[in-house]
């Protein structure tokens, strides 16, 4: 078995998968929850193949870890087979006791030969305070994997394996749209392609089909609302912003999403009049938010912006924000509110 090693990702989990020589800790953790259930799913059929593999598993599930038992488990000697495997689900490090943290430091420090340790972090972040040296270095023996979101173009090629799997076909516009309905995540993707294989007589998937079968995110209900007000048509916005509101939706939630593509709407006014297009604006989002928007909507986004004045963008902000401080220092109503939202933004355009 693979001796201690320094933190290598996906890639040195992915060699250790394939040679079967592991480490001695996994820290699983990131967005993708998909993706780090399936490579904890691979690690147990490695590590636990054998008539006693269910003595030779131990999980701690999330607010059930107990030092003592976890150390029970971490030296129990495995049963007709190599190997235990011991997981602990959302283990949050910042609430362990000084006497926790060196109880733990001790046991990950000398974990067996035959035991695998694996930490995973839905709920909890992985994070490690620097100050507790010793706990840091015990950790970074291990090997840390982040399952971050998958880019587009890996999306779009693990929808089409799926969509081929099931005899379908779906082209890469479509595969992006549905990534932008659904939000992205694959444990949604993939509940989402089987109901659309089940769904699709012929071959082909469209966005049709999409529309017709898929349950848009409320990131995606909300940009159909901000959709209609780039292009004017501010009847179609207003139904559909009654049409979250009849759903329950938070109206703090809408009107978030909603200032949120008029901010990245005057973004796009500022790439435009310095002569840059989808990409310096995908930068500058990236920059501003941490993460690099949807293709989707970034394509849109700019259409749209061609379309609009900045002095439309610069007000359609100032406005929400005006709707912002009205629904937390208020008693206004709120869906009345919103519905203001889009009138004013309407006036807003008369005036652009």
């Amino acid at each position: 078995m693979a001796k201690t090693t320094d933190t290598g990702g996906l890639p040195l989990l992915k060699s250790h998968l394939k040679s079967g020589d592991f480490a001695r800790l996994y820290l699983f953790y990131g967005e993708e929850r998909y993706l780090l259930e399936h490579y904890l799913g691979m690690l147990r059929k490695k590590l636990l193949d054998g008539p006693a593999a269910d003595f030779n598993f131990h999980r701690f599930p999330q607010g059930a870890v107990d030092l003592q038992a976890l150390a029970d488990a971490v030296e129990a000697v495995p049963m007709m087979a190599d190997a235990t495997l011991v997981e602990v689900d959302d283990l949050d490090f910042s609430k362990l006791s000084e006497g926790g943290r060196e109880t733990l430091t001790a046991l990950l420090s000398d974990i067996p030969d035959y035991c695998t340790v694996v930490f995973t972090f839905d709920t909890v972040p992985y994070k490690v305070d620097g100050r507790y040296k010793k706990f840091k270095a015990a950790l970074e023996r291990g090997v840390a994997v982040e399952f971050a979101r998958q880019s587009q173009r890996d999306l779009t090629a693990w929808i089409r394996k799926h969509a081929l799997a099931a005899g379908k076909d779906i082209s890469d516009q479509a595969a992006e749209y549905l990534t932008f309905r659904t939000g992205g995540a694959m444990t949604t993707l993939e509940s989402e392609l089987n109901k659309l294989t089940a769904y699709v007589q012929s071959r082909e998937i469209t966005r049709a089909d999409i529309d017709a079968v898929v349950i848009p995110v409320l990131d995606a209900q909300v940009f159909e609302i901000t959709d209609a007000l780039s292009a004017g048509d501010y009847a179609a916005a207003l139904e559909k912003l009654r049409q979250l509101l009849a759903m329950q939706t938070e109206p703090i939630l809408i009107l978030a999403a909603i200032g949120s593509q008029m901010r990245r709407l005057l973004y796009a006014r500022a790439c435009l009049a310095a002569g840059k297009g989808e990409e310096a604006l995908g930068e500058l989002l990236k920059a501003a938010t941490g993460r690099a928007p949807h293709p989707y909507v970034l394509r849109k986004t700019v259409s749209a912006a061609r379309r609009l004045s900045d002095a439309f963008c610069r007000g359609a902000v100032r406005r929400c924000m005006e709707t912002d401080w009205q629904l937390k220092s208020s008693a206004a109503d709120p869906g009345r509110a919103l519905e203001l939202l889009v009138l004013s933004l309407r006036e807003e355009a008369g005036r652009g």
